[in-house]
């Protein structure tokens, strides 16, 4: 862990007033770690990621739910680093194409957000707005290295653009539109994005029951 980042998490045990507990974020995806970092920065938690653990594998998304996916991460995460882990599956189901790409989000077309965005406005092509209805759907799972794990889910509710918008977010953020405001997750600020995506529901359901079960 960088210098920098273990004064800033001093800082903030200083400040919320006890020990940061370790929780490690069973990605690399630099993007997933920022949201997490930033919806979990109000917890006397000291995250670190697989960033962090470049020794430490992955194991292959073989599951048929996000459940399962999310479960396998976490505790392959968590007996690895010797430290409690979060990990996350989530995806887009849209409505007209029967709950597509759901679990296969990330790698619908390939590996490749461009590709995986280009082949879901295809196969949309010519569906009118009012049958574009689509949903986030994530799932957290936090394991402990004893085997005991914490799940909790969140969903949010849009419908898919005619044409990417914005330069913010990742995955399919240009072209999954929030309703209340009309504009993709790519347009809107993060701070707002922070308050309605299905990952911060997930950790919003999840809050409750999190510090217990760390430290225990």
């Amino acid at each position: 862990m960088k210098p920098s980042r273990q004064r800033d998490q001093r800082a903030r045990a200083e400040h919320l007033g006890g020990r940061l507990v370790r929780l490690v974020l069973a990605t690399r995806n630099a993007n997933k770690v920022c949201e997490f970092r930033a919806l979990l920065a109000d917890l006397p938690l000291q995250l670190e990621s697989l960033l962090d653990h470049p020794e430490v594998g992955a194991p292959p998304e073989t599951g048929t739910t996000y459940l399962a996916n999310a479960l396998s991460k976490a505790t392959a995460a968590a007996r690895a680093c010797g430290a409690p882990a979060l990990a996350d599956d989530s995806g887009l189901e849209v409505a007209a194409l029967g709950g597509e790409p759901g679990i296969r989000s990330a790698r619908y077309a390939s590996a490749e957000e461009r590709e995986n965005i280009a082949l879901l406005l295809d196969r949309l092509r010519g569906v009118p707005a009012e049958k574009r209805r689509a949903r986030f759907r994530c799932v957290l799972v936090v394991a402990r290295p004893d085997g005991a794990t914490l799940s909790a889910s969140g969903t949010c509710e849009g419908f898919i653009a005619e044409a990417p918008r914005g330069s913010g977010g990742f995955g399919y953020d240009p072209v999954f539109v929030d309703p209340t405001t009309g504009l993709t997750f790519a347009e809107i600020p993060p701070e707002r994005k922070n308050e309605i995506s299905h990952r911060a529901r997930a950790c919003e359901a999840l809050r409750p029951h999190l510090l217990d079960f760390l430290r225990n």
